[in-house]
């Protein structure tokens, strides 16, 4: 594969063409206030005097427990930050917990995104750290940064230290879904489950297993935005507040020379990131968060690419919920630095990354230690093309996707009856009691961008209680929605267009076949074009159940984009710059 090299500058970006000089250096009543505003935290005269105004957003918040720990770790930043002659000015951004918020995370994702970039824009910063963990607080970071395209890197939280329960290590969802199965089938009791699940949560940070959170903080690293060894590090881990100051310490360095965060994402950064997400199994969420940062930085990349780098890569990280281990393990064992390693000429090596170095010095040295967890090229967890999927079929024209390495092998092609579900509570509600065998294919519409709203993560519902009794674990579901990226099972999700906005999913009915072929990259609903155009001709969508009267969920519902382009909102794709704007006083 040929390497191409991001173009960096290398000049020092004189003082008085500082963006914040432009606050600081003026005359007049306007700059007398902007300069009394940082006496007032206790800031003498140089501190505006030509030194890079560094801000540092974090997202920690109880509500969002994962980001708890984030303001501690952006102490330390500041502190690289004032050694590197730079003056940090720390700042709360919003924050999203998957955990805790409703209906879903995901649909504030692109207003976080939308308030930081504004935060940016409207202050006197020269660069930026922004600290995130939870699942979408991380992609919102980075969209934000694109489209300002302000010099500056983001900062992961780190996952959890492993879940203990009974001599076993326990991971963060993937382990709730198996207590769910277990709990329904009768093999552990209500008290076990509360028991096991306490003793998830030991420390500081976000899931520890392969899930969004830990997909993220893996792309933004191997994108270039992050400092090589920081996605893996345990968020109770003290080496990462050491990375932190060092990171507080190269933004400023960043400023000087002028390095913005589209001269590293580029095509070749978001092909490393494809590749990567394929060799660590992770989320299918990954798909939906890079299609819209690339849309934010303007890089062409589609869907399509997706499969088509996946098909590469075999699956090397052996770390649930597509193996046993959990990112504690996977760090110890080397991190994504001897994964890179690992990957090699798969990769494009001369990529630049914010350290101010290529992504193959940054990881030059870095060894695997156990080869259990990560391991080799020639013994892979799972043959190449066993990563994120994309198809195609009369079921979703626009795509769909499939996590191939945390499904069941034997339903990868597989053909059976439709039982459709408008909602997940309507499918809850009967759940206990629903009539179903291994070759029911549920389907689960409504639960899209517009129809949710959101995209909520409910794609991946459990399995009937009587097939668990009967040792069925496992059937095809199929759903407009996301899923969990700790959760696993032959799901297809991110269906589009979704049911809400007349999809193909809408015309599907209860006892229709389906078609699943994943080899050949095909979901078809087996009804003739006639009947569907027929159904369609008939289709009344349902009007949305709120969002109707105002308010950001009627922006929402307005103007999202669908999964297969990102889902972010249609007059928020590309870079706005950070252009200063008008005097305010």
């Amino acid at each position: 594969m040929s390497d191409t090299q991001s173009t960096v500058a290398s000049a020092v970006t004189p003082a008085a063409d500082l963006r914040s000089q432009k606050w600081f250096a003026a005359t007049g009543r306007g700059a007398l206030a902007h300069r009394g505003m940082l006496r007032s935290l206790g800031l003498g005269p140089d501190a505006t005097e030509g030194r890079p105004i560094i801000g540092i957003g974090h997202s920690a918040s109880e509500l969002s427990p994962c980001n708890a720990h984030l303001g501690r770790l952006a102490e330390s930043v500041a502190k690289g930050v004032w050694q590197a002659g730079g003056v940090p000015l720390i700042f709360p951004t919003m924050s999203l917990g998957e955990g805790l918020m409703r209906p879903t995370a995901m649909l504030f994702r692109n207003l976080m995104a939308m308030e930081i970039e504004e935060t940016l824009r409207a202050n006197p910063i020269d660069g930026t750290v922004l600290l995130s963990s939870c699942d979408k607080t991380t992609p919102a970071m980075l969209m934000a940064l694109a489209s300002v395209d302000m010099p500056g890197m983001l900062i992961t939280g780190g996952p959890k230290l492993n879940g203990k329960y009974r001599g076993s290590d326990l991971g963060s969802g993937t382990a709730l879904w198996h207590f769910e199965q277990d709990l329904h089938a009768g093999r552990m009791t209500q008290r076990e489950v509360d028991e096991a699940d306490f003793c998830l949560n030991r420390s500081d940070g976000h899931c520890m297993t392969m899930g969004t959170a830990s997909t993220m903080a893996v792309i933004v690293e191997v994108l270039g935005m992050q400092l090589s060894g920081f996605s893996s590090l345990p968020a109770a881990d003290k080496r990462r507040y050491a990375l932190a100051h060092t990171a507080g310490h190269r933004v400023v360095d960043l400023v000087r020379a002028d390095v913005r965060p589209s001269e590293i994402m580029t095509r070749d950064a978001f092909e490393n990131a494809v590749r990567v997400n394929a060799a660590v199994g992770g989320s299918t969420n990954a798909v939906v968060h890079l299609l819209a940062i690339a849309g934010r930085v303007g890089v062409d990349f589609g869907l399509d690419d997706f499969d088509a780098l996946s098909r590469e890569i075999p699956l090397l990280a052996d770390v649930a919920p597509s193996g046993r281990f959990l990112m504690e393990d996977f760090c110890y064992a080397g991190g994504l630095p001897a994964l890179i390693n690992v990957l090699g000429d798969a990769l494009h090596t001369r990529s630049c990354t914010v350290s101010g170095r290529t992504i193959g010095e940054d990881v030059a040295g870095a060894e695997v230690w156990d080869n259990r967890v990560i391991r080799s090229l020639s013994d892979p967890c799972q043959p190449a093309g066993s990563g994120t999927a994309v198809l195609r079929g009369n079921l979703c024209p626009a795509g769909a996707i499939i996590k191939q390495s945390a499904a069941t092998p034997g339903l990868l092609v597989h053909r059976g009856r439709a039982l459709v579900f408008e909602s997940p509570e309507s499918y809850h509600a009967v759940v206990d009691d629903l009539d179903a065998d291994e070759t029911t294919v549920i389907v689960l519409r409504n639960a899209g961008p517009v129809g949710y709203p959101g995209m909520p993560e409910v794609a991946n519902v459990p399995v009937p209680r009587k097939l668990l009794m009967r040792g069925v674990t496992d059937i095809v579901r199929i759903s407009d929605g996301r899923m969990s990226g700790t959760g696993f099972g032959t799901v297809v999700v991110h269906v589009a267009p979704e049911a809400a906005i007349g999809g193909p999913l809408a015309l599907v009915q209860t006892g229709d076949n389906v078609e699943l072929d994943v080899p050949k990259r095909s979901l078809r609903l087996d009804v003739s074009d006639e009947e569907l155009d027929r159904r369609r001709s008939s289709l009344h969508l349902a009007p949305v159940r709120d969002g109707n009267g105002g308010g950001y969920t009627w922006l929402y519902r307005k103007h999202v984009l669908q999964a297969d382009t990102g889902a972010d909102f249609d007059f928020l794709r590309g870079s706005r710059g950070d252009a200063v704007g008008r005097e305010s006083h």
